[in-house]
């Protein structure tokens, strides 16, 4: 009974269903016995988690622009949710080098439209407003960033998400702490890897493609290390989250960060010779080095999550070798073994961590 069985016959809205993200959280969600209601603009990506694993069969969606605030108005009154999970967004860095307008409309205007229409709710609802760890005014530091930390950004997505936190800050302040029926909480996480991702610019994808088609993986960043997390880690954080909200076991209006052991955080190269290894290649041929880098990026950021375990008794799960022998499972069953049950598998590794959680007695397990 995970997450106290509080999402169990709940109406759950989830905007950016059809991502990678959003895919997972559907799934989770449907197992956990709720109604998924998915709003989004389009399937993102060719191959997609979404058509794949056929979600759209399993969820009533809609399409819509996260930026329309009479169509996401209309949207949540119609449905009428209990619980509300903003993912939408433009997640490419290199994506917002080529089209910065999109990315900040996207990423500021839409999450005002959804605070718009949070604002127009008038029966209880409690909401999560997933930003990025890309909200941290980021000065590369070794020490992992804290909620109360600086925002802001260099690079356009990153101010894109730092400003989309100031949105959220002032619809807080001027309008939502003051109505009873809501329940708000932000969470900030990043460098998420798993099975389904087929977006762009993404060390996953392209090692995958790579291996499947029997190519060797170029990388452009060998030595940039990152956190990296199982998709599943930072979704348990957003379910906790609302689950804790819901409950009232936690302040209103707080934001939370969710990332990985320390021990995940590994080379861009690592991770592509580790993957490599459980395709059944070899490692020290898996990669090359083109040194041909587009635009800058960011090398070192990591998250402090000791609050996330001081108020909701949360930590990560699993482990830097299991994470990468979930994300091999899931790639191989769709390129390899050709296999049509890719919704069963997924289901069959969300089964898995919530079992590794329960083993650690991680709270939301029980």
């Amino acid at each position: 009974m995970a997450f106290n069985n509080v999402f169990k016959d709940k109406k759950v809205v989830i905007t950016g269903d059809t991502g990678f993200k959003g895919s997972w959280l559907s799934t989770w969600l449907l197992m956990l016995g709720a109604k998924v209601y998915g709003y989004a603009n389009e399937i993102p990506t060719t191959p997609s988690m979404f058509e794949v694993t056929g979600l759209d069969k399993r969820i009533n969606h809609q399409y819509g622009d996260i930026r329309d605030k009479e169509k996401m108005n209309n949207f949540i009154q119609e449905v009428k949710p209990d619980f509300i999970f903003h993912l939408a967004a433009q997640a490419i860095v290199s994506t917002s080098y080529k089209d910065p307008f999109n990315t900040i409309t996207t990423n500021v205007v839409g999450t005002a439209s959804v605070l718009e229409a949070i604002r127009n709710i008038t029966w209880n609802c409690t909401c999560v407003i997933i930003t990025s760890d890309k909200a941290y005014d980021n000065v590369e530091w070794i020490w992992g960033y804290r909620e109360n930390d600086r925002l802001g950004g260099k690079d356009v997505y990153s101010g894109s998400k730092g400003a989309a936190e100031l949105v959220i800050k002032s619809y807080w302040m001027s309008f939502i702490k003051d109505m009873p029926n809501i329940k708000l909480a932000v969470t900030r996480a990043g460098n998420v890897i798993g099975g389904g991702d087929w977006a762009k610019d993404r060390i996953i994808v392209d090692c995958v493609k790579a291996f499947s088609e029997g190519k060797t993986v170029e990388i452009r960043c060998p030595k940039a290390t990152r956190p990296w997390q199982h998709v599943l880690e930072p979704l348990s954080g957003y379910l906790n989250v609302a689950q804790y909200l819901y409950e009232g076991k936690v302040a209103n209006g707080e934001a939370f960060n969710f990332g990985p052991r320390a021990e995940q955080t590994k080379t861009v190269f690592e991770l592509t010779q580790d993957l490599a290894e459980k395709w059944g290649l070899d490692r020290n041929n898996a990669a090359k080095i083109t040194g041909n880098i587009p635009f800058r990026e960011a090398t070192l950021l990591k998250l402090n999550c000791d609050k996330a375990l001081a108020y909701l008794n949360w930590h990560s799960t699993l482990h830097y070798e299991q994470c990468v022998d979930l994300i091999a499972e899931w790639y191989k069953a769709y390129y390899v073994e050709k296999r049509n049950d890719l919704h069963e598998l997924t289901k069959k590794q969300i089964e898995f961590y919530m079992e590794q959680a329960k083993k650690q007695n991680i709270e939301w397990s029980k």
